[in-house]
Formats: C-alpha cells, structure tokens, sequence
C-alpha cells in the first residue's frame, strides 16, 4: 500500500539558503520532520538499490517510488530527481554546521572553528560506512552525479567563507596576523575555507577507497594540523585552541624546543634576511640548535 495513504507527509523544504537555520518546530513539526527524514532515506536507500543492480542511467524515479512503496508524486515531494536522492543528507547536516559555527565562543579561533564545521560532514559519511562507499562508486561512475557532489561541496565552502568573513569585520575578535585589511581578508578567507573543505575530500576519499575501514576523524585532525601550521603559524595573545590558552611566541603544543625557536625567529623583526637549514630527523635537537646558531653567527658577521 502507498504509505501516502496511510501517513500524511509534508511538503519538504527545497534547498535551504546557505547557512540559513529554519524556526524551532513544536512537538507535531519535529515529528514531521523525522517523517520526512525517514521518508528521505527510505527513497535514497531504494535508489542506491536499484542503481547498483541496474545502472544510474537505466533507472527511473518510477521505479525508485515503486521500490519503496511509495507513488511517482511521493517521490516529488522529498526530491527534485533522482541525482537528488544520492545526497539525502546534506541540507540537515549544512543546517547543523551553521549552528556550530554561530555558536562558537568568539576567544575560539576562527580556523578552529571551521575545522570542527568540516568534521561535522565527516561524521555524516562515516555514520554509514557501507552506503557511502557504495554512493563513491556510483559517483565515480556518473558524470552527473559528480557535478551534483561538487555543487554540494560548494555550499559547504561558501558557508566556512561567509564565517571566516564575518570575524574579520569583528575587529575585537580576531587575532591581529589574520586581520590584514583591504582585499586581503577576503583572500585569506576563502583561501582558509577552500584548504579545509579540501583536506576534508582527500582524507574523506582516501577512506572511501579503502572501503570505509581506518580511523577516519584521526586523518583529518592530522590535516587539520597541517593547515594550522600553513596558515597560523604563530598564535597571537590570548586566542584560545579549544580550551588552551595560546601564549605568545607559543604554536600550542607544550614540547618542543625547537619548535618555539622557530617561531621566535619567524616572529622577528621583518627587515632580516630569511635562513633555510635541512637537518634529518632523527638528529639529535641540541646538534640542529647547534647548527643553527652557527648559521646565525656566520650570517651575522659575513
């Protein structure tokens, strides 16, 4: 039986504005809204079914309501096509993300706070390991489901963008070496939101093609580091690292002595000349100190 006959569903709301957050509903909305998601996967699952079975192209939207037990204009309700069906997620999980990045602590920093956005996208993927490997071979394979993935990517990346810009214009708020003015903040901003939604693809991916095994949030707090390290390398007074007070001269991690020096000389006075020194890893630190001062000292007196 059609279970429009047995159970009233809502019209669904089409693609949100980005970062936009709809009004809290009531009891009776939030059941309804749990219909809906239900009705959602319900739909998304039967068309990854017949997809695999029998092609992306060979497939019809009949055949995905009929598969779920449902009519042609059920299917209409929750989506606009079929490519539509193979991301049933992402407006619930980009409404999650806004709210995280608005209710982040403004002592936060910025990039922090876009990273934690990010491993909210992943955790979606990684909830469902079998269905999204399964979505990642079929998208390899279709053209179009490829740009449908690419459009979504986007609206997670204009989101991150919109935020960081929105700290920028909080001048009290942001940490003096992010704050450059003029067209540079908006650079810096989108450069930011683009590295870390691309990170999050190449970690997401790397998973994927190992058939969704690994400790998936591990990779991407390794990248995370990464794009920290590239685009804050030194920590201004008083910016908080989820609940570590950053001190000057600091990078935020409590051990190395080579790490503070590092910073200490980048954090020089900008009319010095720059020294690139190459030691293997496993020298010992005192001899790379060492061989640094010595470097120093030539530099100096030649």
């Amino acid at each position: 039986m059609d279970r429009e006959q047995s159970t009233a569903q809502p019209q669904p709301p089409r693609e949100p504005v980005d970062g936009a957050r709809p009004a809290e509903p009531g009891p009776g909305g939030r059941r309804a809204a749990a219909q809906r998601r239900q009705m959602r996967q319900e739909l998304a699952a039967a068309a990854m079914d017949l997809f695999a079975n029998q092609g992306y192209e060979e497939t019809t939207v009949d055949q995905i309501a009929a598969e779920a037990g449902v009519a042609r204009r059920t299917f209409f309700r929750y989506f606009r096509s079929k490519e539509e069906a193979i991301f049933p997620d992402h407006d619930d999980t980009l409404v999650r993300v806004a709210d995280l990045l608005a209710s982040a602590e403004p002592d936060e920093h910025p990039l922090d706070v876009v990273c934690r956005g990010i491993k909210e996208v992943l955790r979606m993927y990684a909830s469902t390991p079998g269905v999204s490997v399964a979505r990642y071979q079929l998208i390899r394979q279709v053209p179009a489901l490829r740009e449908r993935e690419i459009a979504v990517v986007a609206r997670y990346e204009r989101l991150f963008t919109r935020y960081l810009l929105g700290r920028f214009d909080a001048a009290e708020q942001i940490p003096p070496g992010w704050q450059r003015g003029g067209d540079d903040d908006s650079m810096l901003a989108e450069v930011s939101a683009a590295a870390v939604v691309a990170a999050h693809n190449h970690v997401l991916r790397r998973w994927l093609r190992a058939g969704g095994h690994g400790d998936v949030e591990a990779q991407l707090d390794h990248s995370f580091e990464v794009i920290r390290g590239t685009f804050w390398a030194t920590a201004p007074t008083g910016v908080r690292r989820r609940g570590t007070l950053v001190a000057p001269g600091a990078t935020g991690d409590t051990g190395s002595a080579l790490e503070a020096a590092a910073v200490s000389a980048l954090s020089a006075s900008p009319g010095g000349e720059v020294l690139i020194t190459v030691a293997r890893t496993d020298a010992p630190l005192d001899l790379v100190l060492d061989s640094i001062k010595s470097a120093l000292g030539d530099a100096r007196t030649a």
